[in-house]
């Protein structure tokens, strides 16, 4: 029995998505693009080559959590210096400035690290609002939504 090995030729085709991100769960679009990213939802998967496809995420300021995860969520960084640890909650950053970077986030905290996935995250394009710059592609649009009804914040009904 032979194993399939994906080589750079096999690894050319590589679609655009895009996916609007207004009202869906964080980890769970998150899950979706990592794999999408590395490849994994292809038949001809190889850990070490890049067989991913490029995706577009819109309206990434819109994105919920779930529970009490927007208020109580914190990032951390490190400024380098001494004691400069330094944290902003979710609802700060989504609310800030840079909204992408908590979509960014969760998505590069699903990719294995390394050099391969440093570069399969610059097929990453994530914009606030609806409008990117990518038309010229002809991105698919990923109805997220449909894939499970747990993908997107229902209102709950009232008992």
């Amino acid at each position: 029995m032979k194993t399939y090995t994906a080589t750079v030729k096999d690894c050319a085709d590589k679609k655009w998505l895009l996916i609007d991100a207004e009202g869906l769960i964080v980890g769970r679009v998150a899950s979706l693009i990592a794999m999408r990213l590395r490849g994994k939802h292809k038949a001809i998967f190889t850990p070490n080559m890049d067989a991913g496809d490029n995706v577009i995420i819109i309206n990434c300021e819109k994105v919920v959590f779930t529970g009490k995860k927007r208020k109580d969520k914190t990032y951390y960084w490190h400024t380098g210096h001494p004691g400069g640890i330094k944290e902003r909650k979710a609802h700060q950053l989504l609310d800030g400035r840079f909204p992408d970077r908590v979509m960014r986030k969760a998505v590069e905290r699903m990719m294995p690290g390394g050099p391969l996935s440093r570069s399969q995250m610059k097929h990453l394009h994530i914009y606030v609002g609806s409008e990117h710059p990518h038309e010229a592609q002809n991105p698919e649009l990923v109805d997220v939504r449909a894939m499970n009804p747990k993908n997107y914040l229902r209102p709950r009904p009232l008992v």
